[in-house]
């Protein structure tokens, strides 16, 4: 008797017992993306730190859709020169042109990854936070490699909740940090297929297991 564990060979992967995804571009023209899902729920959370001067990344799609009429401006980063959206042009490993304790909010979703010295990263998001400012950043734990994106600045990290909290403690006071993993084995093996969240059940995207981190979220007060 096996008394609740399928013998070997029992389990059909049906879909999923293929070497190549199901669809290799995260899903985007099926639905939002499951990491996307658990961004906007992270931001959803903290929609009330996002007021007053705002920072985002290559758009203010985030800043627009969680911060409404608490925005008082709007700034946004790229780091090159040609991107019509950005207001500010700037390497944030290297950024000593940025006025220090500007921002009220900044907003970092899946950006560290592509940015080799993420400590200098960090440390200059710090820098130009005001006091009292907040950080809201997500990072990758289990992923897939968005190729192009590795091809044109650069893939080198994936974190856990663990890493996540060590580097944002040499910049921020450890009592003022929050970090957080969302995910499970299920939601993991969808994202790596490219199975969107309108695909899976919310119960089933709202079960969160730290040993399959499939993003991690950070909220920094300075």
């Amino acid at each position: 008797m096996w008394y609740g564990r399928s013998p070997v060979g029992w389990i059909n992967l049906g879909s999923l017992g293929q070497v190549k995804p199901i669809r290799p571009d995260f899903g985007l023209d099926r639905g939002l993306a499951i990491d996307r899902y658990y961004i906007e729920n992270f931001l959803a959370r903290y929609a009330e730190d996002i007021q007053g001067h705002v920072l985002e990344i290559k758009e203010p799609l985030y800043t627009d859709k969680f911060g409404g009429d608490r925005i008082t401006k709007s700034d946004i980063l790229h780091v090159e020169a040609g991107n019509p959206k950005a207001t500010i042009v700037a390497d944030l490993t290297k950024a000593e042109h940025l006025p220090s304790n500007t921002f009220d909010c900044i907003i970092l979703t899946q950006t560290l990854p592509f940015i080799y010295d993420v400590r200098a990263a960090i440390k200059t998001l710090h820098r130009i936070l005001k006091l009292g400012g907040v950080l809201l950043a997500t990072v990758p734990g289990i992923t897939q490699i968005s190729y192009d994106d590795m091809i044109r600045w650069g893939q080198y990290w994936s974190f856990t909740t663990l890493s996540t909290q060590r580097l944002f403690e040499e910049a921020f006071d450890q009592d003022k940090i929050q970090v957080t993993a969302y995910g499970n084995v299920l939601s993991a093996i969808a994202f790596l297929h490219g199975i969107v969240t309108e695909e899976l059940e919310q119960s089933k995207l709202e079960y969160h297991d730290p040993e399959y981190q499939v993003l991690i979220t950070a909220r920094a007060v300075k």
